[in-house]
């Protein structure tokens, strides 16, 4: 059975050092599950959207059942490893070169309220560590910030606080509808208290939004498998960004970008 693992619980016990599964690589595919197994192991948020692998959105049941039917069922990924993209339909789910040297976003200065400057501030140093390595630049349109919703059609995709205490933040993947294209942050993620910083957190996010998939999905023996609707962009990588410690990773500090982060990303985005 695929196993969920909200970004909420790695910021707990898991920094601790505990870790699911054996050892990091495994040819051997994860038993099916059914489209009733998959649909029960996500939940909506407050926004009622169906969140999966603890952190991905989709609007509606219909999308989910879309995701399901083109990545779990037929689950015809490779096991080779690495840094994976999205891959689906024979592409890589990616933004183009043109829109990737232009991702606009807005932090809504209303739902962040006392934490909208720390919160601008970790966005600018996330985006900074990607653009530092890929082709790829995101632009904070701070015009939209008093307006910054899910249908606020002036930027790509927005940035606002949620209240939820299922995650700490979630993202998406570049071929989600614009109502979907938002990176929610929950309050949770400003308590401190562990390795990671808010800005740790947005750089995992951030690899969802280039087309990332979770490094540890191209493992069954992590005990954290999703799905194998992926292609690998470098060889395997337990302490990369992408990779949840607890699922068999090596990452025990904060949410950094390791080499071979960089050079996937560099692949992904020339």
């Amino acid at each position: 059975m695929l196993k969920f693992r909200s970004i909420a619980l790695m910021a707990g016990v898991a920094l601790l050092g505990t870790a699911c599964g054996g050892p990091e690589a495994s040819e051997t595919q994860a038993p099916a599950l059914s489209w009733e197994e998959f649909r029960a192991n996500s939940f909506q948020d407050e926004e009622g959207k169906y969140i999966i692998d603890g952190d991905m959105a989709f609007d509606s049941e219909e999308q989910l059942k879309e995701f399901f039917d083109e990545n779990v069922a037929k689950d015809t990924g490779s096991s080779a490893g690495g840094l994976a993209v999205y891959y689906s339909g024979g592409r890589d789910i990616k933004w183009t070169a043109t829109q990737a040297r232009n991702l606009t976003y807005c932090v809504s200065s209303s739902s962040f309220g006392s934490r909208y400057s720390t919160t601008v501030s970790a966005m600018n140093s996330a985006t900074a560590a990607w653009e530092g390595t890929a082709n790829v630049n995101f632009v904070h349109s701070t015009s939209y910030d008093s307006n910054c919703t899910a249908s606020q059609a002036g930027v790509l995709f927005d940035v606002r606080m949620t209240t939820t205490t299922s995650y700490v933040a979630r993202a998406f993947f570049p071929n989600s509808a614009r109502s979907g294209r938002n990176i929610l942050i929950s309050t949770s993620a400003y308590s401190g208290g562990g390795a990671w910083t808010l800005t740790g957190v947005l750089r995992h996010e951030l690899g969802h939004v280039l087309g990332l998939r979770h490094e540890h999905t191209r493992s069954t023996a992590s005990g954290c498998y999703e799905d194998a609707n992926w292609r690998a962009l470098t060889a395997y990588d337990r302490a990369s960004v992408m990779h949840y410690p607890q699922c068999n990773g090596t990452q025990t500090g904060d949410l950094v970008l390791t080499s071979l982060d960089r050079t996937g990303a560099r692949a992904l985005y020339p």
